[in-house]
């Protein structure tokens, strides 16, 4: 284990009763630095162990989360094992979090600011007190961050003006739900053309 040379730590190790016979339980308290006072409790082998369903015990130390226990074979065949059961826990996400950049704007190097962008008729503000500005960056998050498609909330404008905390779909954009037909693609297709036009004309001249 690596310690950053401004950590100082205090260590005792004792026989452990509750393992098998053979193997040593080692508490180690750190004294110095941001966590001073938590203790890390390590487990030694120091006999031959053919129990290969043998899984090392969940470390006890004072976080509330779980975490796999460090684990120090001197053998090598013997191979470290995790906690199978420890799953990725992604964190809390504040409600309306996008409210907070109102009245922000982005501006040039030369502190001009920039023109707001106008944002399609079809794509429409959904929530208590949201204005497109703030719906435009909630939706240029979720293309940035999302893994999934951006189809915007699900429940009704009715639904959110009862309660949109219990309606709202935090991993979507702050606006109703938007369908793409055929026609929206092909409209967007043909600007896309044009402007492949237009920049190989510019090219040429």
């Amino acid at each position: 284990m690596q310690m950053s040379s401004n950590i100082s730590i205090e260590r005792k190790k004792v026989d452990c009763n509750a393992l098998p016979k053979g193997w040593q339980r080692e508490e180690v308290l750190r004294k110095s630095g941001i966590s001073a006072g938590k203790v890390d409790v390590y487990y030694y082998s120091r006999a031959m162990r053919t129990d290969a369903s043998l899984v090392p015990p969940i470390r006890q130390t004072a976080s509330i989360f779980k975490q796999p226990v460090t684990v120090v074979r001197n053998h090598e065949w013997n191979k470290v094992k995790h906690d199978t059961k420890q799953v990725a826990q992604d964190k809390p996400k504040q409600l309306f979090w996008e409210k907070r950049l109102e009245n922000m704007r982005a501006c040039h190097a030369t502190g001009e600011e920039f023109d707001d962008i106008v944002l399609p008729k079809s794509i429409k503000a959904l929530g208590p007190n949201i204005h497109e500005q703030t719906v435009m960056q909630s939706l240029a998050t979720a293309l940035h961050v999302l893994n999934t498609p951006v189809t915007g909330q699900t429940a009704t404008k009715t639904e959110f003006q009862k309660n949109a905390t219990a309606y709202i779909n935090p991993d979507q954009p702050l606006m109703q739900g938007v369908l793409i037909s055929e026609d929206d693609i092909r409209r967007q297709e043909d600007r896309v053309n044009l402007a492949r036009r237009k920049l190989q004309e510019a090219l040429k001249a």
